[in-house]
């Protein structure tokens, strides 16, 4: 096996997303199955909001020229009500939040700022400002405008955008096929026996899980043994998938057929191998109309370059605008030490605003339980040698479903 040139992360994972081509299959779904979908074209505002003149407060609805006068109350608009008068100069009418404002009406006077209230007249302040408390048709959206762009990942605001225009289905981008395998023929399922000499396949549940968690539907494929005609024959098998998410394989073992299966079967490489700790064997590259992902088997490794490596491409490829992590400030708690020269990404728990780091950044990338112990990883830029007490990061939270197109949270 031939290894390639080793990027550093930034890099890689921009050169992944280069070669990210989105899906341009679509389906119509209704609003409640489309949150979290990626709207597949541009959303079109089709009635104005407001779509009438209304008031914003419970109030009299005046002329701004008649400002410290006493003025006639000649009725009341409800929400809902289509009012029919027209207000005159030295007239006032009740109006409820909501209610569609009378012609002549420029301004609008709380109830708490009027004087001398009776069911006949009232008396108006001093000083009103023009268009006070008047919400005008079109105000906040007008017939024509774009309300969102295409590849916006819904969210609940924008189902109620939606709703408020009366559209009951829209059309989104079809999920991604995305199959999920693992490698080795030391893999039991959970509900298989196992000897002390197998291990459980936690890789594959593991990364299910993950990928459901940011909205994705994966298919669990399988295992790969270690043989490279049958792994020849089901990487060939599994090209009916938009994306495949293998881990194990790729490292320079005897046993690992992963690559050249890969390569056999069409795939040309982007990256194989990354300047990462932990993932420095990761691997991506394009086979045909499939996207190949290939991990390090290790188990924290796994997750952990998934979380990081995977999810942004795979929002691309499902269309999305934003496919970056966002990232928060934090304070360091506990300093901890890291080797400069390569990317490391740095487990820990964000507390408030305080970021301490997982075991002193001292554990096994094999393991799980530090994962099951944060909440939180910072990538540590390739300068760095650690991380003092009280220094500013910018830190990814682990589950955070939202993506971002803005700059990744490297700390460098």
């Amino acid at each position: 096996m031939t290894q390639l040139d080793v990027y550093g992360f930034d890099e890689a994972l921009k050169m992944a997303l280069e070669r990210a081509v989105p899906t341009r299959r679509t389906e119509s779904v209704m609003l409640d199955r489309a949150l979290g979908r990626v709207i597949a074209h541009a959303v079109i505002c089709r009635k104005n909001m407001p779509a009438f003149d209304n008031s914003a407060m419970d109030g009299f609805a005046v002329r701004q020229a008649d400002a410290g006068k006493r003025v006639t109350v000649v009725g009341t608009v409800y929400a809902g009500d289509i009012p029919s008068m027209e207000v005159q100069a030295g007239e006032a009418v009740r109006i409820m939040t909501g209610a569609q404002v009378p012609a002549g009406v420029d301004t609008i006077v709380p109830i708490e700022d009027a004087f001398d209230v009776t069911d006949e007249a009232v008396k108006l302040p001093e000083t009103l400002k023009r268009g006070n408390n008047l919400r005008l048709r079109g105000e906040e959206q007008e017939k024509g405008a774009v309300l969102m762009e295409a590849g916006v990942r819904l969210e609940p605001s924008h189902i109620a955008m939606l709703s408020a225009q009366g559209i009951v289905a829209v059309e989104v981008t079809a999920p991604l096929r995305i199959a999920v395998v693992s490698t080795g023929d030391e893999i039991r399922e959970p509900w298989e026996a196992s000897t002390d000499d197998e291990i459980y396949n936690a890789n594959a549940f593991g990364i299910t899980a993950l990928l459901r968690r940011y909205g994705f539907d994966p298919t669990y494929a399988g295992s790969i043994p270690d043989d490279l005609e049958a792994t020849r024959a089901m990487i060939a098998d599994l090209k009916r998938y938009d994306v495949v998410i293998s881990t194990g394989g790729i490292s320079m073992g005897d046993a690992d057929f992963l690559y050249e299966a890969y390569v056999d079967n069409g795939m040309k490489p982007i990256f194989h191998g990354i300047n990462l700790k932990p993932g420095r064997p990761a691997m991506m590259g394009v086979m045909g109309e499939t996207f190949v992902m290939a991990m390090p088997g290790n188990p924290l490794t796994a997750m952990v370059t998934i979380l990081l490596l995977s999810l942004p491409v795979l929002f691309r490829l499902q269309g999305a605008v934003r496919w970056h992590h966002p990232y928060v400030t934090a304070t360091n708690a506990d300093p901890f030490k890291a080797r400069p020269g390569r990317t490391n990404l740095v487990l820990g728990q964000l507390e408030g605003s305080a970021f301490h780091v997982t075991r002193n950044n001292k554990y096994g990338s094999g393991m799980l339980t530090p994962l099951m112990e944060s909440n939180a990883v910072v990538i540590l830029g390739e300068s760095r040698s650690g991380a003092e007490t009280g220094e500013t990061l910018k830190v990814v939270l682990i589950g955070y479903d939202a993506m971002s197109d803005k700059q990744e949270a490297t700390n460098d």
